[in-house]
């Protein structure tokens, strides 16, 4: 069980998530230091390039993590309640942003300044753990999307990257499947996988047609968990669809 910050009901957190991997007696002190902030939909919490240094606390709704590419705002991540960000700059000694984080929807968190996060990263080494855990797994993250643009074709790197929100976000279906627990276009599934916009449609396509995926307007599916993993695996049909250049 968590809360939502000091004098707030019980909750459960995700368990993949930061707050939900952290013993209750360090969540609670993390909550209750913070503020409580709330963002409405299309407000930015942090801003790529910026020299700010505050963490904040996802309690509820989602963010997206994107980048400006030469040509293109880049979708890297997204972010849901239970999640953390801005922690990067909050431990570097020059602090100044990587990324932009924005609202999609009504966001609410808990706001922590660097100092007082430092401060309880100090007095409980179990977060200070966690917190160098997450980042190398944002690391990794990173390298193996850097690898997979290279690699692989447009469906692998599609199903790979449903794979790890499903995992993460995703909740079991009526009828079996997973639906994936996001609401993503496909504009920003297109830049999270680094193809142009039909390419990722064409991706889709096959893989609805071929009974893997359901989809409809930013609600995707895995109608056949098994069978997008084959795909993952490049062990299934590709567009042959190069990356966006």
């Amino acid at each position: 069980m968590g809360v939502d910050g000091a004098n707030a009901r019980p909750r459960e957190w995700p368990p993949n998530g930061f707050l939900g991997r952290l013993p209750e007696e360090t969540r609670q002190v993390l909550l209750g230091r913070g503020s409580p902030v709330r963002f409405e939909p299309g407000e930015r919490l942090l801003t790529e390039g910026a020299t700010t240094s505050h963490v904040v606390l996802l309690t509820g709704g989602l963010v997206k993590v994107t980048s400006l590419a030469e040509t293109c705002e880049a979708l890297l991540a997204v972010r849901t309640a239970g999640d953390i960000v801005g922690e990067t700059a909050a431990l570097a000694e020059r602090p100044r942003r990587m990324a932009t984080v924005t609202a999609c929807g009504v966001v609410t968190g808990r706001l922590l300044t660097a100092e007082a996060f430092r401060h309880i990263l100090t007095r409980h080494p179990e977060a200070a753990r966690l917190v160098t855990t997450i980042v190398a797994e944002r690391l990794r993250w990173a390298n193996r999307r850097r690898t997979d643009f290279l690699a692989y074709p447009a469906e692998v790197r599609l199903a790979r990257a449903l794979i790890e929100i499903a995992t993460r976000y995703g909740t079991r279906a009526r009828d079996g499947g997973v639906d994936i627990g996001l609401s993503l276009s496909q504009p920003e599934l297109a830049t999270l996988v680094g193809v142009a916009p039909a390419t990722v449609h064409k991706a889709l396509r096959a893989l609805r047609e071929a009974g893997v995926l359901r989809w409809k307007y930013r609600q995707i599916t895995i109608a056949d968990p098994t069978a997008l993993a084959r795909v993952a695996q490049h062990a299934g049909p590709t567009t042959g669809d190069e990356p966006a250049t």
